[in-house]
């Protein structure tokens, strides 16, 4: 076979690749300011999801995030010990988790407020092309589910 026929196998080829390694540089930026509120950015992100809907099962943040419950599990559990969350079965069906806000957790949105602007300090998009990024980003997150 030809070296042409191995170019697909090249990293400078791969879409996932650059995909991946912003998607890990974003999360580093993150850090120390979630330091500063003892979260992690998957403990962030579930906040988040949290201030805006309050209340809602374990499968319904999961779709939001794109996690399973396996790794929301822990997540959760940390956020609760936390005092940001409560855990409790629904009393329609026990099968359910449900998660709500506690006023600790919603708390904790105003020493979160600012970071989402001092991300975007980091990355050196305009706001038409951090846009067109976010739209295409979620183009393809639709595409993938498909």
């Amino acid at each position: 076979m030809s070296e042409n026929n191995y170019d697909s196998l090249k990293l400078e080829n791969q879409l996932c690749f650059p995909l991946y390694a912003c998607a890990k540089e974003v999360v580093r930026k993150y850090k120390p300011y979630l330091d500063e509120i003892d979260l992690t950015y998957t403990q962030y992100i579930a906040m988040m999801v949290l201030w805006e809907k309050k209340q809602m099962n374990v499968k319904e943040l999961g779709g939001f995030l794109y996690l399973d419950s396996g790794t929301l599990t822990p997540v959760l559990k940390k956020l609760e010990a936390k005092g940001y969350i409560i855990r409790s079965r629904s009393k329609e069906d026990e099968r359910n988790l449900e998660i709500h806000i506690t006023d600790e957790g919603e708390a904790l949105k105003d020493k979160a407020v600012n970071i989402p602007a001092q991300i975007g300090q980091c990355v050196k998009l305009s706001p038409e092309e951090a846009g067109q990024l976010y739209q295409l980003l979620h183009k393809l997150l639709g595409a993938m589910e498909e």
